[in-house]
């Protein structure tokens, strides 16, 4: 019997029953495979290319034998910027897919490289939005550079969401409102995780397209397993009758909902979630923009409520009226107030300044755009420090190892949420004594020390 191994992130990774609803769709995969083959599902939460390489690699290396495949199902988490110990660049990215294919080959295995899940996530047309940038293009880009088998999970995932439409899309997610399972009484809102339905739907779309996936072997899935699932019911906000009849109806209930967060005029992302409070006994609460029901949830046994579109919110300020419902009753409209953006520019980088020196240790400086959170600071495209923005707008960052001396380039990207500024360039000239100068190579019969050690001669101390 031959194994198929699945590596990657917490979007494929064996669940427990204690944490149902969510699954993913790497557990359910052997249920569409040839009597030849297992599945062993190595996937975890926040699983990186770097850290299985330096981690759990060599193990999994020891455990092939000739014939396995080695599905590498990564993209979801490397893609995340404003987080340094996760993001890989474009070149990380596609190097370490060129590593595992390679060291997978030397057993005589065969790397299949998956491009990542599609989140569940519309714009105002009805269209799925692509979560994932330029990754799952690096991850087809890794796969012809190789020539391993290529599995597009993204398209397969964007045609389901398409095939299902912003009405039915989430009830393959774990995305869930009150009261709708008991591990989560107050509700949940994931759109990147599957509940069972979902990941047992994509295990049986990744076999679907394992079947003509040039480079695999013969009669790896078994065809009479593929049968066509059940499709999930219209979302129950979207069943309400006539719901904008709410909205001419004279509030009977002394109170309505609380409007928790955002806070008035806050900056948020196109994603972003409403939650809050309801007197005891409201049943529901329901969500209008100029008279235009958006949708609806229940509110949990505690009285909170928490609620987000799934279709993307556009770019611009959103006043958002909120109404709670008792039996035929309704309440006082409660109002959301937020602005929200899509787009962010680059920083601005005062320092160091482009004609000016610094020391090994450079401090980088500068001011960026309201919304923004952090600066990132990447350096041949890896990152390499970040930057709080303060309340006025400036950002500063000393960079923690010394630099050669020598002349650099720098990049520089704003972040807010999940949206990211294109990257602007800045020259770095860095001040020191060169590695070829004497004052080194006569040391180079010793270790080095630092400049702050007693030992003799001395290096000089910046």
């Amino acid at each position: 019997m031959n194994k198929i191994c699945v590596i990657g992130n917490s979007v494929a990774a064996p669940r427990t029953a204690e944490e149902a609803p969510l699954a993913g769709w790497g557990q359910y995969l052997g249920g569409f495979l040839g009597p030849r083959y297992e599945v062993r599902n190595y996937a975890r939460d926040a699983m990186t290319l770097r850290r299985y390489f330096t981690g759990r690699f060599a193990t999994l290396l020891t455990a092939l034998a000739p014939g396995d495949m080695v599905f590498l199902a990564f993209g979801n988490v490397e893609q995340r910027i404003n987080q340094l110990n996760r993001h890989h660049g474009p070149r990380e990215y596609k190097e370490y897919l060129r590593l595992y294919a390679e060291a997978i080959r030397g057993e005589g295995a065969i790397p299949v490289l998956l491009t990542p899940a599609a989140r569940c996530a519309f714009d105002e047309a009805g269209n799925v939005v692509n979560t994932h940038d330029e990754y799952p293009d690096l991850t087809r880009e890794a796969a012809a550079e190789t020539g391993s088998p290529l599995i597009d999970t993204t398209a397969l995932t964007t045609n389901m969401l398409a095939e299902l439409g912003p009405t039915r899309a989430r009830r393959l997610y774990r995305w869930l409102d009150p009261g709708e399972h008991p591990n989560h009484p107050d509700g949940i809102i994931d759109a990147s995780h599957f509940n069972d339905v979902g990941a047992r739907e994509v295990a049986r779309r990744v076999a679907i397209s394992m079947l003509d996936t040039a480079g695999l072997p013969p009669n790896t899935v078994d065809p009479q397993t593929l049968a066509v699932g059940t499709i999930p019911p219209v979302l129950a906000e979207f069943t309400v009758s006539r719901p904008e009849l709410a909205l001419t109806m004279t509030p009977s209930v002394p109170e309505g909902p609380v409007v928790v967060s955002p806070a008035p005029g806050e900056i948020v992302g196109a994603a972003r979630k409403l939650t809050g409070k309801a007197p005891a006994g409201t049943g529901y609460v329901l969500f209008y923009e100029q008279g235009r029901y958006l949708g609806g949830t229940t509110v949990s046994p505690s009285g909170t409520w928490q609620w987000r579109r799934v279709v993307n919110w556009p770019a611009g300020p959103h006043i958002v009226d909120v109404l709670g419902v008792t039996g035929n009753a309704v309440s006082p409209t409660a109002v959301a107030e937020f602005h929200v953006l899509d787009r962010l520019d680059p920083p601005e980088v005062t320092g160091p300044r482009p004609d000016g020196w610094c020391g090994p240790r450079p401090r980088f400086s500068g001011t960026a755009a309201p919304g923004t959170q952090k600066v990132m600071v990447l350096e041949q495209g890896r990152l390499i420090a970040e930057a709080p923005v303060q309340e006025d707008g400036t950002w500063r960052v000393t960079h923690a190892h010394d630099w050669r001396p020598g002349t650099y380039e720098v990049q520089f990207v704003s972040v807010f949420s999940a949206i990211r500024s294109p990257a602007v360039s800045h020259p770095l000239r860095v001040h020191g004594v060169p590695e070829d100068s004497w004052l080194n190579t006569s040391l180079s019969s010793r270790e080095p020390c630092s400049g702050s050690c007693e030992h003799y001669p001395a290096m000089p101390e910046w």
